[in-house]
């Protein structure tokens, strides 16, 4: 199988490579489907062996970290590790965060026991926040804090407008973390800004979330699965696969976008991941594929 290729995340200077691992699919119930260990012990295992060195968690996804830890935290050096703050550690679901600096702590210190690690490469904010609500309890400032610790190497947001302007000029963070696919091009204009600004580039929801291979089983909280079917088809970018497969040619789109460092797709199944690997080591998409497909998707609009 061919190497994936590599990029420089930003001012961190971390070498990760263009296709990351997003473990929200190993949160497990009630969010999602029940994992067994064994699963998630050849899974994880198998994005080390695949070659990806950049593993996305969060505090909020359930049974992840736990899941990274146990299974691969012997293997710390192999992979860069993000995690996300403002969640609470040990609530039900993911829609409780508190930004205060008490829970920024404790949500890093209790990432860092459950992920067996003495720091995080990397923690992002998990909302979109104003530069006020960073600074109001003192979540920006803790963060910084665990910065200086070294419990964290680096801080970044997951951001996403209309904030997403306000925290790259904010100058602080070392990444962001942005929705992007071409059925959703929103964010290209902010990615822009924040990559020429020096900061790096993890993206979201690369592949759609899976939404060209199916529509109707798919969705994602900012755009609808009958928004995205639509794009894609009034583009007719069906036409523009030349064999390739929707998904492969979803993912080479992403990573044709000279601002990303990498992008972060998650699955529960081995063969889906092995897919992604082969599809990401084939790189951008070619340079005429590209011009036409965005010809057309500009005529969308």
């Amino acid at each position: 199988m061919a190497e994936l290729p590599r990029r420089t995340l930003g001012r961190t200077g971390l070498e990760v490579t263009a296709l990351g691992f997003g473990a929200m699919e190993l949160r497990g119930p009630p969010a999602g489907p029940a994992v067994s260990d064994a699963d998630a012990e050849r899974l994880l295992n198998g994005v080390l062996d695949a070659g990806i060195n950049f593993i996305d968690t969060s505090i909020d996804y359930g049974r992840s970290e736990e899941l990274i830890g146990r299974f691969i935290g012997h293997r710390r050096s192999e992979y860069f590790l993000a995690s996300k703050c403002g969640c609470v550690p040990g609530a039900p679901g993911r829609s409780e965060h508190v930004h205060t600096a008490e829970n920024i702590r404790a949500g890093v210190e209790n990432s860092l026991r459950l992920l067996k690690t003495d720091y995080l490469d990397l923690v992002q904010f998990h909302r979109s926040l104003t530069p006020e609500e960073f600074s109001e309890h003192g979540a920006l400032q803790e963060a910084l804090a665990l910065q200086r610790e070294n419990k964290v190497r680096f801080v970044g947001v997951s951001g996403t407008l209309p904030n997403l302007t306000k925290q790259i000029e904010m100058g602080v963070f070392d990444t962001f973390q942005v929705p992007y696919s071409a059925l959703q091009p929103e964010h290209e204009a902010a990615i822009a800004m924040a990559a020429a600004a020096g900061a790096g580039i993890i993206i979201r929801g690369g592949v759609a979330r899976g939404s060209p291979t199916d529509w109707d089983n798919r969705t994602y909280y900012m755009v609808s699965a009958e928004d995205l079917k639509n794009r894609w088809e009034a583009a007719g970018l069906d036409e523009v696969l030349d064999g390739m497969s929707r998904m492969e040619f979803t993912l080479r789109y992403t990573l044709s976008n000279p601002d990303l460092d990498t992008t972060i797709v998650g699955t529960r199944d081995l063969d889906h991941l092995k897919a992604n690997v082969a599809a990401a080591s084939k790189g951008p998409l070619p340079d005429a594929m590209l011009k036409l497909t965005k010809e057309r998707l500009a005529r969308v609009g």
